[in-house]
């Protein structure tokens, strides 16, 4: 299978942080976004951010993907695992279902090869092989599904299985699928969230970065903001700076006590494409040199 390299994906240095990885994945999940984007192979490319991300977020995965790329593997070339005696990711103790909500959202053959099986031999952690016959694995759940409570299919040692995702359920609770284990028995799915190009999670509430243009923010604005229930409308305070808070009460993850989404503002600025969006621009620099 194609070795690929997740720091050329995201455009970041092997030595970058966990700030720049996340800004990076932002930055580019936003570009190429299906919803968003226009550009002819946006789906794949956003299904490529989001892989690479993955693989990157998270201090373990990283650790073992940078073992195998340290060995000189670069884009393109064959990886086999076996000339290794296994995965270069032999050290986890846990099996990782990544699950989809359909439309073909799953990974590469290369990530589910590094990451996605049972590891091999002991140690402690949550995997393999527990008391009482129970098999117990990792699930990563997307956001929308913990939000709406819904049902999503994942792939468990080759086999398909319709999951059913409790409303609101966060990280650390369990799934458990009687009778699918190894063995014939239970099944238990310690559940995780998934990453999210659109909203980052603090408890209940859930975070949005909002990109206004110097206007809006300045004047004041209504614009469409997305949530996890869908599009809503926010009203922009005239005045706003970068890095203002709006809170949107109850659009937060459910629970006892709903969570709120935090809307972030980002002011960017449009690239001046015509003579008159520039001479715009121009005008603009004159009237506020005194406070340049």
């Amino acid at each position: 299978m194609e070795f690929k390299d997740y720091y050329q994906t995201l455009g970041v240095e092997p030595t970058a942080g966990e700030a720049e990885i996340k800004s990076a994945y932002r930055r580019l999940a936003r570009k190429y976004h299906p919803d968003v984007s226009k550009e002819a192979d946006a789906e794949d490319r956003f299904k490529a951010v989001n892989e690479a991300y993955e693989a990157l977020r998270d201090p373990e995965k990283r650790a073992a993907y940078d073992q195998l790329r340290a060995r000189g593997y670069r884009p393109g070339q064959e990886y086999q695992p076996q000339d290794f005696g296994g995965r270069p990711g032999q050290g986890f103790d846990f099996e990782e279902v990544f699950g989809s909500t359909g439309g073909g959202a799953g990974f590469s053959d290369f990530f589910e090869n590094l990451f996605g099986q049972r590891a091999r031999g002991g140690g402690p952690g949550f995997g393999g092989q527990a008391p009482r016959g129970e098999t117990r694995a990792r699930l990563s759940v997307p956001l929308r599904a913990v939000y709406e409570g819904s049902t999503i299919r994942v792939t468990v040692n080759g086999r398909q299985l319709d999951v059913r995702v409790p409303k609101g359920i966060r990280p650390g609770q369990a799934i458990r699928l009687a009778g699918q284990g190894s063995g014939g028995g239970n099944l238990l799915l310690e559940v995780e969230y998934a990453a999210d190009p659109q909203f980052e999670v603090d408890g209940s509430n859930v975070i949005h970065v909002l990109q206004v243009t110097p206007w809006q923010a300045a004047l004041g604005a209504t614009v469409s903001v997305p949530t996890l229930g869908g599009s809503v409308e926010l009203k922009v305070p005239a005045g706003s700076e970068a890095g203002r808070k709006l809170r949107l009460r109850g659009r937060g993850l459910p629970g006892a006590q709903p969570g709120d989404q935090i809307v972030e503002l980002e002011i960017t600025a449009p690239r001046p494409e015509t003579d008159a969006q520039r001479k715009a621009y121009e005008k603009l620099a004159k009237a506020f040199a005194s406070q340049a």
